[in-house]
């Protein structure tokens, strides 16, 4: 018997295979569809279809297309997948506000918001290991490991990930250089990069443009990139090597850096180990 587990997962795999084919309006569901998997059986159709930017005939059409009588259909496997699978981070912040007796839009002191925000991120941290490929994490440790310069990209709100990752892999001792765009030079700052080079780029929606046109500018000189990002469809996993999708907890349209910053001190962290562990085996053939 197929679990709805398996017939999400299913239909999302068929929703990133197709999106290229779709109008521009069904492309506007599909990533909507995408991003949202956590809330969408609890959202009404008007809603969704709002948020999506769409007319609600719209959204008949993208379950139509998808082999679905009705877009309350395809709810049903996003609602089976929710009732079988540990509520999100992004529900229990809403179910926390209800049981604590507060309106969505009633003012919260500092303390509740902290509370909340303490909530959200904790589940968000949670999640994130079932959010991270094996595989994409070992292969980006290795580029990094291999890389003979390591140029990060980061504006507006991911700058602050990016200022840590260029701080960490100096203490590395690893040759890494900050895009800031200081003075304008964005183009500037990343002329060098060559085949041997890895860039990192960071960036959530709405995407700064300014980093798509650098990572475009990196894929044409041959360099291995690695993204961090917030979306299956978002314009740097077309240019990258390893694509790292994070889901960051959100209060009251407030995106946090909680987990963003938990991947990127993974990847040092293991970078550091795997470089411990060949200085020793070095100090070893030569004791």
């Amino acid at each position: 018997m197929t679990t709805s587990s398996s017939q999400l997962s299913s239909l999302q795999d068929d929703i990133r295979n197709r999106y290229d084919t779709l109008s521009k309006r069904l492309k506007q569901v599909a990533r909507y569809i995408l991003d949202n998997s956590t809330s969408i059986p609890f959202d009404t159709i008007a809603s969704i279809a709002a948020k999506a930017n769409v007319p609600p005939s719209t959204l008949i059409r993208f379950a139509n297309a998808f082999g679905f009588d009705g877009f309350n259909e395809m709810k049903q496997v996003f609602r089976q997948h929710m009732m079988e699978d540990t509520v999100s981070y992004t529900e229990r912040a809403r179910l926390f506000r209800q049981t604590a007796g507060k309106e969505a839009n009633e003012p919260e002191t500092p303390m509740e918001i902290l509370s909340m925000f303490s909530m959200v991120n904790s589940l968000a941290l949670q999640q994130l290991p079932g959010q991270i490929n094996a595989t994409d994490l070992a292969h980006a440790v290795k580029l990094l490991a291999n890389a003979n310069n390591i140029y990060v990209i980061g504006l507006r709100r991911s700058f602050s990930v990016a200022a840590y990752l260029t701080y960490a892999l100096r203490h590395l001792e690893r040759r890494a250089f900050l895009i800031d765009g200081l003075g304008g030079m964005f183009t500037e700052q990343l002329s060098m990069v060559q085949s041997d080079d890895v860039v990192i780029a960071i960036s959530y929606s709405p995407y700064a443009q300014e980093v798509v046109e650098l990572v475009s500018m990196g894929a044409k000189s041959g360099a291995k990139q690695i993204a961090i990002t917030d979306s299956l469809v978002s314009p740097l996993a077309a240019f990258s090597e390893v694509c790292f999708v994070v889901r960051e907890a959100q209060v009251d349209g407030f995106r946090s850096q909680v987990s963003s910053m938990c991947l990127s001190q993974t990847l040092m962290l293991s970078l550091a180990m795997q470089n411990a562990a060949h200085q020793s085996d070095h100090m070893q053939k030569n004791g």
